[in-house]
């Protein structure tokens, strides 16, 4: 009887037996299975946090220019410089537990399995802070299972290789805040034009209250709905007693007043300017155009925003003419090639082709300073004179002509010094020298002031006929005005990632390329086009800048040019260049003449450098130690004498300066005419060969 009870005992028993040994069998493979998906999710390893970033452009005084992204306006900033207020106020309303779970709020999750099952509905509202950053991340917002089971997968990724820290900062800077703005950072400056860090509790309440329902929460688009979101998100930092009661009420009564409305396009502050310095990242920092955009760069460039604005300013005020025109204008610092202004056209929204760096145009007589510094080296001198004449001049041994024009066909039938054939823009005289130094001496000259574009040894290049661009052209004539140093032209001083560290620093070391001597001798050449002294009475030909000397208060000098379709003026002080060209995209031979919309480009140049340098030290040019100056008769270049009633101080390498004075003016001769007693026997084979070429 005793052992048929115990066997009955044994037979009740067996099944609690059974049901413990399942029970274990099921703990033990959960454990294996949890540790198996653990040990594979862990293997995986961390996922990548890269998201895109907006990159900011900066002018040369630090303040934004520009904003590029990728739909995604986003500027990453690390946890401690958003500021507790954002901090408290986004725990509280999106994830109480966010330090106490790991990854998942369980509790959180069968509450809301337990609503959306009774309603009928798909799985929502139980993501934790870690869970919503990786569907920001990796995932879409679709709400569908696979999706969750994907979203845990990468929620558990970044609990295990990255701390709480490291996940709120990336939850904050990716999540959405409407209108465009992707992160804390960027909406703070939106909606309050303000950093993160110095957010109210109550900015801070709202902000934390749009992610929700950015459309539905934006202060805006619903004012009212802010509002009352704003008022829920206060209440649970009072209850996560993330703020006191004295701060709960300060709160609730502060009017929230959000920044003017503005959606996130970003500055277009010299949009060609813009563009000019996305092509040099490309194609001279070989950077990809969509990292650029989406990588977090802030790039530091040249650019002065006052004289961007006058020079759009006198742009839109001197072209207001009835003609079909365009524009393109560069100012840079010539000691440094720092471009501080630029201009690619009338209208960017119209047209956005970069008429200052990517179109090529007849440089006119704008080149006509690279070739007087080639005669310089090879002995001239700027009183050096040649007979102005008709000509025609043959080359190629004898198969070809070439018969250049003046201005209106006029010509002083004497001789005329270089100073006052550059003032005047003798195209005879450039012509003259041009055939004397050799064709290949104006190319390789051009080549060492910085000109790339490609020139050809042919007659009319001492004309200008040689298709260049605004920006290379300009640049060329920065060592006249620093001394003789070669320098590139700038947009772009640093390149920094979102890290802070340096990706690239513009290291411009000039190169002396030219003699400074010469330079200052070109300089003081150029100056000639605003003395109506050099005015030439024989053609009745005017210095080309008499239309300016009036707006001109400082030491400055330049060279106008003009071709059928262009007009060109370039000048320079010590710390300023600056060049404009005006003409028509197509060339159109309907288009009436450069002579009657020329002045528009010296009067834009002219206008610009006064106001541009209205505030700066009027420098002079220095003067190298083996110049010297003397008074000299500008019309012939012999030394002036009390009876000269034109003189000019001009200078000359030590050495070269004329020793015969001017005897013109005795007995009432008229200037130009030849004086009664014989000249003086040239003292110098250089001086001899120019009087037989005459």
């Amino acid at each position: 009887m005793e052992i048929r009870t115990r066997t009955e005992q044994r037979k009740k028993s067996r099944p609690l037996r059974q049901l413990i040994r399942l029970w274990l069998f099921s703990m033990v493979s959960k454990l294996v299975v949890t540790a198996i998906l653990l040990g594979y999710v862990y293997q995986l390893g961390a996922p990548s946090l890269s998201v895109p970033e907006t990159t900011v452009i900066y002018s040369a005084d630090g303040e934004v220019i520009g904003e590029q992204h990728e739909g995604q306006n986003r500027h990453w900033i690390p946890l401690e410089e958003m500021g507790d207020n954002i901090l408290l106020a986004t725990v509280a309303i999106e994830d109480r537990k966010f330090y106490d779970h790991h990854g998942f709020d369980m509790l959180r999750i069968a509450r809301a399995a337990m609503t959306n099952v009774t309603a009928g509905s798909k799985l929502q509202g139980a993501s934790t802070i870690t869970q919503q950053y990786a569907r920001n991340l990796y995932l879409t917002h679709d709400k569908t299972w696979v999706r969750k089971l994907n979203e845990a997968m990468y929620a558990l990724r970044l609990e295990m290789h990255y701390t709480k820290e490291e996940i709120l900062e990336g939850y904050l800077n990716t999540i959405y805040y409407g209108h465009g703005a992707y992160g804390i950072e960027a909406a703070a400056n939106f909606y309050f034009g303000k950093p993160a860090s110095e957010l109210s509790v109550a900015e801070a309440a709202m902000l934390a209250g749009i992610p929700k329902g950015p459309g539905l929460y934006s202060p805006h688009n619903n004012p009212t709905q802010a509002s009352g979101r704003q008022a829920i998100v206060l209440k649970a930092m009072l209850d996560t007693e993330s703020i006191t009661q004295a701060e709960y009420a300060r709160a609730s009564g502060e009017v929230v007043k959000p920044e003017a409305f503005s959606d996130f396009q970003g500055k277009r502050t010299a949009p060609y300017f813009q563009d000019a310095v996305q092509t040099f990242l490309e194609e001279e920092l070989e950077m990809d155009a969509a990292a650029i955009h989406s990588s977090g760069l802030e790039i530091h460039t040249t650019l002065d925003q006052e004289q961007q604005r006058l020079a759009e300013d006198w742009i839109e005020k001197e072209m207001a003419g009835p003609y079909d025109l365009q524009v393109a204008f560069v100012a840079m610092d010539p000691r440094t090639g720092y471009v501080k202004a630029m201009v690619g056209g009338r209208d960017y929204q119209e047209s956005s082709f970069n008429r200052a760096t990517q179109a090529r145009r007849q440089a006119g007589s704008t080149m006509k300073p690279l070739l007087y510094y080639a005669a310089l080296e090879e002995g001239f001198r700027p009183n050096t004179q040649f007979k102005i004449e008709a000509t025609d001049f043959v080359y190629d041994y004898g198969r070809k002509t070439y018969s250049p024009k003046n201005f209106n066909d006029r010509y002083a039938e004497d001789n005329v010094t270089m100073m006052q054939a550059l003032a005047v823009s003798d195209n005879i005289y450039a012509m003259k020298t041009h055939f004397l130094l050799g064709f290949d001496t104006l190319v390789n000259t051009v080549k060492r002031f910085g000109i790339e574009s490609p020139v050809s040894p042919v007659p009319s290049l001492a004309l200008g006929a040689a298709d260049v661009s605004v920006i290379e052209m300009t640049n060329a004539y920065s060592p006249f005005a620093n001394g003789g140093y070669g320098v590139k032209p700038t947009l772009v001083t640093r390149v920094v990632d979102r890290n802070g560290n340096e990706l690239y620093r513009a290291e411009n070391e000039p190169s002396r390329v030219i003699d400074p001597a010469y330079a200052f001798l070109m300089t003081d050449m150029m100056h000639g086009m605003f003395e109506m002294g050099l005015n030439d009475p024989r053609s009745g030909t005017a210095v080309t800048g008499r239309s300016l000397i009036h707006l001109l208060n400082r030491p400055i000098a330049g060279k106008s040019g003009s071709t059928t379709h262009d007009s060109w003026m370039i000048g320079y002080t010590p710390q300023l260049l600056t060049g404009v060209w005006i003409g028509n995209d197509k060339q159109l031979s309907n288009l009436p003449s450069s002579n009657e919309w020329g002045l528009y480009s010296k009067r834009i140049w002219a206008q610009f450098m006064r106001e541009a340098l209205e505030d700066e030290l009027i420098l002079p040019f220095e003067q190298p130690p083996n110049v010297v100056g003397v008074d000299i008769n500008p019309l012939n270049g012999k030394l002036a004498t009390d009876a000269c009633p034109i003189q000019r101080t001009s200078y000359f390498l030590q050495g070269t300066e004329p020793t015969e004075y001017c005897t013109d003016h005795k007995e009432g001769r008229e200037p130009g005419k030849k004086a009664a007693e014989p000249d003086e026997e040239p003292s110098s084979f250089i001086d001899r060969f120019f009087k037989w070429f005459d």
